[in-house]
């Protein structure tokens, strides 16, 4: 197998030849025919969460067919499509799992963090976080849905009802929300970056009745409002935007210090969230509905070699919606 590998943080990865590996009890082996390039991946890359694994294969978006399959694997089969996500593995014993709260777990194993993900030709996974994809729909297309889509997905949850949602950061998650939004007849606000007209016209080519800078108010109070930039300065800005008894979730799993503002940003019941990963039952939720969404996922393609290429432009921004890998 082929991969591009964290050797040293803060590094290029290197492109690798590695020995092929064989799924142990409870795993599949997985022919990766593409993988999305995540926010979360220049994360692990910068060394911005804790406790690294390197080396690592990155990567958590991941689309393949099954090539092999370990002991004790129920529900899968050798030339099934399967998706994994960035939630890779749970102990399924602490009191989050009891919970059916899995995405909270104790000791749980994160793709392209932990263990290693898709940037890569083949990878290992855990069969229980192997969700079925059928045959409908490109590798390219659903590779994003993996984890852009899931997070937007739980974070509109946690965003409640409400009609009126503000996006911050519209890239690659945003992008497939605001298309649910509109499936769910939802009005959606779209916040970029200052001046950046390119990504609020694209944000309005995909229904936002609004769209406009960070540094803006919108038109009318907001129900509720998901931050997916990993910018702290925009809480306080958010929690302004959003009426009385309004909710700001903020949906990174990393971001910059929150700073100081005043008590009146939250005060009249505004409530702040984050979101921690996923559970499998928001995977099957999620999967099973999008291809009646009309989700129309905008993607940049690049071969796996060009991993660095394709961080660096995320990082810069130099594309709308999602990059994904190709092996």
């Amino acid at each position: 197998m082929h991969a591009m590998v964290l050797k040293r943080l803060r590094e290029p990865l290197e492109w690798s030849e590695l020995p092929d590996r064989v799924p142990g009890p409870g795993e599949v082996r997985i022919k990766v025919g593409a993988c999305g390039v995540c926010r979360t991946d220049l994360h692990v890359v910068d060394g911005e969460l804790p406790h690294p694994e390197v080396p690592i294969i990155p990567g958590h978006e991941i689309v393949g067919l099954i090539d092999a399959v370990g002991s004790g694997v129920v529900g899968l089969r050798v030339g099934e499509r399967v998706g994994v996500p960035w939630l890779g593995h749970t102990c399924g014993t602490c009191p989050y799992c009891a919970e059916h709260r899995e995405n909270l777990c104790d000791d749980p194993l994160f793709t392209g963090y932990t263990r290693d993900g898709g940037f890569a030709t083949s990878v290992i996974a855990d069969a229980r976080f192997a969700f079925p994809l059928g045959e409908s729909g490109a590798d390219v297309d659903l590779a994003p849905l993996l984890c852009a889509g899931l997070i937007g997905w739980r974070s509109l949850s946690f965003a409640g009802a409400g009609k009126r949602v503000g996006l911050y950061g519209f890239g690659a998650a945003a992008h497939i929300v605001a298309q649910v939004m509109r499936y769910e007849g939802r009005s959606t606000f779209a916040f970029t970056r200052p001046g950046d007209v390119a990504a609020q016209t694209f944000a309005r080519s995909l229904g936002a009745v609004w769209a406009g800078g960070s540094d803006e108010m919108p038109p009318e109070p907001l129900d509720a409002a998901i931050i997916f930039a990993t910018v702290g300065d925009l809480i306080p800005l958010a929690l302004r935007a959003v009426r009385k008894g309004g909710r700001v979730v903020c949906a990174g799993i990393h971001m910059s210090d929150v700073p100081r503002f005043p008590y009146q940003d939250l005060w009249e019941e505004r409530q702040l969230v984050s979101v921690a990963n996923l559970t499998r039952q928001n995977g099957l939720d999620f999967l099973s509905l999008a291809p009646r969404m009309g989700i129309d996922v905008k993607t940049t393609q690049y071969p796996l070699r060009q991993a660095n290429e394709a961080l660096a432009d995320l990082r810069a921004g130099r594309f709308e919606g999602a990059a994904v890998l190709v092996p």
